[in-house]
Order: structure tokens, then sequence, then C-alpha cells
């Protein structure tokens, strides 16, 4: 148990911002996203698994965040359907203004509906297929087509991007000194 508690150390040491920041694209609230890591954590390691390393154990952990999250979105779906009567209508405080110091990619994601943002990260930050983002979020591919052509119209303004640039940046590597 000794090297589980050592490796969750490492993994936090190592990945928590990258891990916080993952929750925070998906979530859009930073006290959401840390709920999630903290809920992906106990998930991941209440089992006695066989990760070889940090980077394997981080990777585990951002997998089961996405899970968690996706899943989430479909009890609340599932729940809002079958029990109208019970399901509160009012929302949260907006937490945009709790979001305005941090960069404008965080702001702009934040102003998506959820399913919208939902897409947009998996697309862009995990790397997913249509057709796997269709199959996670349980939707059709087209649903998710017109989810991430209505992020990218969105984003482009906030961002300072054309809705005609190339869905991918191109990588340069630096040269070294």
């Amino acid at each position: 148990m000794a090297d589980d508690s050592d490796l969750v150390a490492q993994v936090l040491r190592n990945g928590g911002a990258r891990l916080a920041s993952y929750g925070l694209v998906l979530t859009g609230s930073p006290h959401d996203a840390e709920e999630l890591v903290q809920a992906a954590i106990v998930k991941t390691f209440v089992k006695r698994r066989r990760l070889r390393d940090a980077a394997a154990a981080e990777a585990y952990v951002r997998a089961t965040m996405r899970t968690l999250y996706i899943d989430g979105l479909r009890r609340e779906r599932t729940w809002g359907r079958l029990i109208p009567s019970m399901v509160r209508t009012a929302h949260l405080p907006d937490s945009s203004a709790e979001l305005a110091g941090h960069d404008r990619v965080a702001r702009a994601l934040a102003e998506l509906p959820r399913q919208v943002r939902t897409a947009v990260a998996l697309r862009y930050y995990d790397d997913l297929t249509v057709a796997d983002i269709a199959h996670r979020m349980n939707l059709s591919e087209g649903t998710v087509k017109k989810y991430l052509q209505d992020g990218r119209t969105r984003l482009a303004p906030l961002l300072g991007l054309s809705t005609e640039e190339a869905e991918h940046a191109t990588v340069t590597e630096g040269r070294a000194r």
C-alpha cells in the first residue's frame, strides 16, 4: 500500500496542475474540477492496479475523469427526463466572474453550453475522433459535428481566430541553443 501512496503523491505533484486544468475544461468550474480530480484519484487507486509509473497513472486518472464526467452528464439527462417534477430548475450562480482571472481560453470555454464544451474538450484536448466522441457521449455523429461547429463558431471570435482556419495548428520544434 505504501507504493500506492507514493504513486498518488507523485501523480499529484507532477501532474496535479494538468489534471486540474483538464477538469476545468470539462466542467467549467474550478470547484467542480477539483471534485472531479479527487473522485478520479480515489476511483483509480481504491483498487490495486498495475500502473507502471506516474505517467501511466496520470493517464489513467485523466481517462477516469472523462468517464466520470460523461457518466454524470448521462445521469443528469436520465433523471431530468424520468422525474421532471423532482429536478430543480434553478441553476447555480454564474461562475464566469470567478473565472475572470483565468486565461481567455478557460473563459471562452465557460461560455459554451455543457454538451458543446464536453464535445470540444474531447476533440481538442483528448484528440478523439468524432466517432469516439459520439460513442462516449451516447450521441449521433451528426450531433457531435454540430456541437463541434457550434463550439468553433462561438470560440473563434473570442480567441481571435477565423472559423475558416484549419482545425489543427502546425507544431514546430524550437531550435536548440
